[in-house]
């Protein structure tokens, strides 16, 4: 299916590894240094999310998620954007519309997601359910607004297996809590170094009091590769930004956008409640199909999977929180039966400097 709001989806992602090389090839030229980042960055603003299915009653599958990061805004024309050719920035639009300029945001974080299978408390290898697995990574997030068009490219670099410390962060966890000792660690997939490259454009129609948000986009890499489109209806007041995200690849980590949001010109708070969904076709699932380059647990993967999701947004001057509610379709079969549906949370909160 065509959409017309979703042109030339892989232009950014390519031009996202054009500008990874475009970037080493000029480095020993242009070294881009802290000092460098500190004065370019404008508006610096924080971000947290954290996912967990504790409140949705349940410890399996995707069982946690945390990522912490921030960034802010940066020039068009700048040391930060020197290595990316003239040609990338040109493709990504230097002008909004009637003209405006765009909002250039560039950010970096860390992040940890866990899996597990639906019962933690058995030692032995389960083939017949989810595998267990970790992914410890680092990651960059460029993003552009164009007058209601939000785009976004994400890459991140990590480890999945043991190295990705899904074990003593779950066991710590579980211990500080009183809650039951994850045993089956020791089955988890093997060290494997993972990437994975996503790009996400979302544009925005109606009010400021209610608003469709649609969003399309891909994700490319050995973690995972799919497409995905979806969107959110919200309803509230004076709303600006494009809606709470989760922290799939893609989502907009620097959220905190009031002060570049002609929307948000004079506006001290606003809140909303929204529903929305979003389905992908999944190419590759690493915590599903096992490691790329070796062998290691895996279960048959379903290549459709959708999310229905509902929460409320608050801002109040420079802090934003949200909180979402997701219940994601059956993603993995096996001989004796199906991986069932999951439910979890999302909690984003955000902080944004003058």
């Amino acid at each position: 299916m065509r959409l017309p709001f979703f042109p030339s989806l892989l232009i950014p992602v390519l031009a996202l590894a054009l500008c990874v090389a475009a970037a080493s090839a000029r480095a020993e030229d242009e070294p881009i240094t802290i000092a460098t980042i500190k004065d370019e960055i404008k508006r610096p603003q924080i971000q947290v999310f954290i996912e967990n299915d504790v409140l949705a009653g349940s410890d399996r599958y995707y069982t946690n998620g945390i990522k912490l990061g921030g960034g802010g805004e940066i020039p068009l024309v700048g040391a930060l954007l020197k290595p990316i050719p003239e040609a990338i920035i040109d493709v990504m639009g230097r002008e909004g519309p009637d003209g405006e300029t765009p909002r250039n945001h560039l950010g970096f974080f860390i992040g940890q997601n866990i899996y597990t299978p639906k019962d933690i408390g058995i030692t032995e290898r389960q083939p017949f359910d989810r595998p267990w697995a970790a992914w410890l990574y680092v990651g960059s997030v460029v993003q552009r607004i164009r007058g209601n068009r939000l785009d976004t490219v994400e890459l991140d670099i990590g480890m999945v297996g043991p190295a990705a410390l899904g074990k003593p962060v779950q066991s710590g966890w579980h211990k500080l809590v009183g809650a039951a000792q994850p045993k089956g660690w020791s089955n988890q997939i093997p060290n494997e170094p993972a990437f994975m490259a996503a790009y996400l454009q979302k544009r925005r129609f109606g009010t400021s009091t209610i608003q469709i948000v649609p969003h399309a986009g891909i994700t490319v890499g050995t973690v995972m590769t799919l497409a995905r489109v979806g969107g959110i209806v919200r309803i509230g007041s004076r709303m600006t930004g494009f809606g709470p995200d989760s922290i799939e690849p893609g989502g907009a980590m620097l959220q905190t956008t009031r002060k570049q949001d002609s929307q948000a010109m004079n506006v001290c708070c606003e809140w909303y409640v929204f529903v929305g969904g979003d389905y992908r076709l999944v190419g590759r699932n690493i915590f599903l199909d096992g490691p790329m380059f070796r062998g290691g647990p895996n279960v048959n993967r379903r290549n459709a999977v959708r999310d229905l999701s509902a929460g409320f947004a608050f801002r109040y001057r420079e802090l934003n929180l949200s909180l979402t509610h997701i219940r994601r379709s059956e993603e993995f079969t096996t001989p004796m039966g199906g991986g069932r549906k999951q439910a979890f949370y999302s909690l984003n909160a955000g902080w944004q400097f003058d």
